[in-house]
């Protein structure tokens, strides 16, 4: 009787060292976790001690005034693209998500397509557009005899690259703000005397401000990270001297030094992304409903809405298309033999694809560390892989330059730095997308599992893993559509003689081969837009 009595409470202890097994990660998890953390800190942190090696001549670089007004015009960029990219999308954003503008999808898509377009392609674009005896200027000196027109090189034409390229990633997260609106609030405020305006002044901007704030910081960061656009427009930011002072100085540790300002720069910006994150928080914390919100009625403001709607998708998509369909047809019209440049093709797929496979799998123990087994250090894991994001690609291709010189001679000019430093950049992307996908996922399986016998490492691989596949394919996504489109880092890290379309189109455009410049960008844009097909078809397959 006492062997049965005791029965449950031995039954109990079991269950209990069952259930702390369960909570304790894998010891291969908690490894890799920490090696990929490890290795997203190790640019910043090798920059910081390259830099203090400069000795008495950091000071006088960083705090001459040349660096004070190069400082200026990086943050007076950062400022106004972000003004206008809020002023185009959050309008946009409205229109589509909220009122009965005809073929709202079809203007969702569109609006959003120039994301695959990078900001040196866009600059480009701008040249020779709007460049001295350029088409514009072109079109308009025979009827109306205009022989120059105000140049766009420097600050406008930097701003308007800049904009037309970063503007779709505030309007995609205003779009997915609005969409998870509380619908009953807005008819609350009108059955309480608001009108439409007065309703979306009050209820409706209120609810979208932590979207908004998100948004600006991410338009702030791609700003300060931006190098193709200014160096092509001509205005001097951080990016564009760190890369001529890599370039022209014969000791590097200043190149190094100057990359400390948009490191202190990238973390304010991500500190007020942190206080974006506790201001989201009040708006969140209450049950939602899931009523779906009224559509607005444009009424007589239709044609106005779909005239603001077309010209946004004139300026920012059909006339970069229109300007690369032109140049190339100009030029086979007029016997230049164009090549396609199958090398480069070959070299972008092939080197992004392997960043978004090496990046996806790099994110997989931070996800599961994240979500499965949260704690501080867990979160510190994940925070640590934050590091590169709000970093400039040329700040992290510097940092992998000096260390592959110094200590990994055998990696240095090869595909493996170029790809690690992808997967810094990146890191963070596939680490959101993979999390997202595991937080929607039951836990209760993988308890299952484990009581049937299985390991915690053989849980994750059975179990985990197959329920992360949607995020990890999208984060895989993501990965490949940025890698294609990154500039400096591939400059700066890229074997010799390895190039890529976004290298082509960078040095064509440098030599004044707008020919060339404009096939290899069509071809960017095109191989850029089947990972962008695939997020945009994974979305709306999620919202079905």
């Amino acid at each position: 009787m006492s062997a049965i009595a005791a029965a449950p409470q031995r039954l109990a202890q079991t269950v209990s060292r069952w259930h702390k097994s369960v909570r304790r990660p894998p010891l291969l998890v908690v490894v890799a976790g920490v090696l990929v953390a490890a290795g997203a800190l190790l640019p910043t942190a090798y920059l910081i001690l390259r830099a203090a090696g400069a000795g008495v001549g950091l000071w006088g670089l960083l705090f001459r005034m040349r660096t004070a007004q190069i400082l200026g015009r990086t943050v007076l960029l950062m400022m106004a693209v972000t003004g206008a990219s809020l002023a185009i999308s959050l309008p946009l954003a409205w229109l589509i998500e909220r009122t009965d503008l005809p073929h709202r999808r079809v203007w969702s898509v569109l609006t959003a397509l120039p994301l695959v377009i990078p900001s040196y392609v866009m600059g480009f674009i701008v040249v020779a557009a709007l460049g001295p005896r350029g088409m514009l200027q072109q079109a308009l000196a025979g009827p109306l005899g205009i022989d120059r027109l105000p140049s766009p090189y420097g600050f406008p034409g930097a701003w308007l690259t800049v904009v037309l390229a970063s503007y779709p990633y505030m309007l995609l997260l205003l779009q997915a703000a609005i969409r998870g609106l509380d619908g009953r609030m807005d008819e609350v405020a009108r059955s309480l005397g608001h009108g439409r305006w007065s309703t979306f002044l009050r209820v409706t901007l209120a609810q979208l401000l932590p979207a908004m704030a998100a948004g600006s910081l991410l338009v702030a960061l791609y700003a300060l990270r931006d190098f193709g656009a200014v160096s092509l427009l001509r205005y001097e930011t951080f990016t564009w001297a760190i890369y001529l002072q890599y370039k022209t100085a014969i000791d590097r540790s200043m190149a190094a030094a100057l990359a400390l300002v948009p490191v202190v720069l990238a973390a304010g910006v991500l500190y007020l992304e942190l206080r974006s994150r506790q201001t989201r928080a009040r708006y969140d914390g209450g049950a939602r409903s899931e009523r779906t919100p009224t559509l607005v009625p444009l009424g007589s403001w239709r044609w106005p809405a779909l005239l603001y709607c077309g010209l946004i998708v004139l300026v920012a998509l059909v006339m970069p298309l229109g300007v690369l369909g032109y140049w190339l047809t100009r030029a086979l019209a007029g016997g230049v033999a164009l090549q396609v440049p199958w090398a480069s093709v070959w070299n972008s797929i092939s080197v992004s694809a392997l960043a978004a496979l090496v990046t996806v799998v790099a994110a997989i123990p931070i996800a599961i560390l994240d979500v499965r087994f949260p704690s501080r250090i867990t979160r510190l894991l994940e925070r640590a892989t934050f590091s590169g994001f709000g970093l400039p690609g040329i700040v992290i291709a510097l940092a992998l330059v000096f260390f592959g010189a110094n200590y990994a001679r055998a990696l240095y000019q090869t595909t493996t730095l170029l790809v690690a430093a992808y997967a810094v950049l990146f890191l963070p992307q596939a680490v959101g997308a993979a999390r997202a996908s595991l937080l929607q996922a039951n836990p209760r399986m993988e308890e299952a599992a484990r009581s049937l016998g299985r390991s915690p490492l053989g849980a994750l691989v059975a179990i985990t893993l197959p329920m992360m596949r949607p995020g990890l394919l999208a984060g895989a996504a993501l990965v490949f559509l940025t890698a294609m489109k990154e500039l400096p880092a591939t400059l700066l890290l890229g074997p010799t003689g390895f190039r890529t379309l976004a290298t082509v189109v960078w040095s064509s455009t440098e030599e004044g081969l707008f020919a060339s410049a404009a096939l290899s960008a069509l071809l960017l844009i095109l191989f850029s837009s089947v990972p962008m097909a695939f997020l945009s078809l994974g979305k709306r397959i999620n919202r079905s």
